[in-house]
């Protein structure tokens, strides 16, 4: 398998180059919903919104999911080729005594199974905890991140950089469900009662909402955790990552709610 160049240089940039390319519409679709369309969509009276909304959103919708999709699809190779299986075998933190091989299957299998139950926990948590306690939940979830990324840094031995980008894979894998199983549904429900001059269900505008807003809020460490991991500052000789994941949540989070604070007062001509 060392000998197969695809396995390396080649797959490597042929799949960074289409997750990044799906990240970006993903993301920026995301970020349009959230800061642009949230602050314009108030101000159509009700027959303006039977026309544009049926016409606009199932479109803007297309791109966003399956943006979305292609990124995670994308981004599982990617962890395949650089961390489990290919012969880089960058898993592991220089100082570990597994340096320079590949995890087991038991390994990588609980370590990738771990971004799949990550959604269900992250479900539930909001839709038993959240219900009674919003902050409390969130809070829940951070440390659930930061838990995660202390095990594979600590227990395990993983790079700063393996660290990273698998707290940002925990993040993306929840934010990908979100899309395809709580906001796609839910606005297709309220897609199709606007064209039919009927009011959406309030439930429904309140689910994709919130769950879109989390997925603002999570995209903002996911895209340092993504973009910086080969920074010295992350992943030097001795790592930081459990340092800058709690870090980068907090600033993120001033990040994401100063620009939530901003979108309304940006107004059209």
């Amino acid at each position: 398998m060392n000998d197969i160049p695809f396995l390396t240089d080649h797959a490597q940039l042929s799949l960074r180059w289409g997750h990044v390319i799906a990240g970006v519409l993903w993301i920026g679709m995301l970020w349009f919903f959230n800061w642009v369309n949230s602050a314009f969509a108030p101000t159509m009276d009700g027959e303006t919104k039977r026309k544009v909304v049926p016409e606009l959103m199932p479109r803007a919708l297309f791109w966003f999911r399956w943006g979305a999709a292609y990124t995670w699809v994308l981004g599982a190779l990617l962890l395949f080729v650089m961390y489990y299986i290919g012969p880089v075998k960058n898993a592991y933190a220089p100082t570990s005594a597994l340096s320079g091989t590949n995890p087991t299957p038991a390994v990588w299998g609980q370590v990738f199974a771990a971004l799949l139950v990550g959604f269900v926990v992250y479900d539930q948590l909001f839709k038993v905890v959240g219900k009674i306690n919003h902050s409390v939940a969130v809070l829940l979830w951070a440390a659930i991140a930061v838990g995660y990324g202390c095990y594979l840094d600590s227990t395990l031995g993983f790079s700063g950089r393996a660290t990273m980008v698998h707290v940002a894979a925990l993040f993306g894998t929840s934010m990908a469900a979100n899309v395809w199983m709580r906001i796609w549904p839910a606005q297709q429900r309220i897609i199709t009662a606007i064209k039919n001059g009927q009011a959406p269900d309030g439930a429904d505008a309140a689910l994709a909402g919130l769950r879109s807003k989390h997925n603002t809020y999570m995209s903002m460490p996911l895209l340092l955790f993504m973009v910086g991991a080969d920074q010295p500052a992350l992943n030097g000789a001795t790592s930081l990552a459990t340092v800058w994941i709690p870090a980068s949540l907090v600033i993120g989070f001033v990040i994401t709610w100063a620009l939530y604070r901003k979108a309304p007062q940006v107004q059209g001509f």
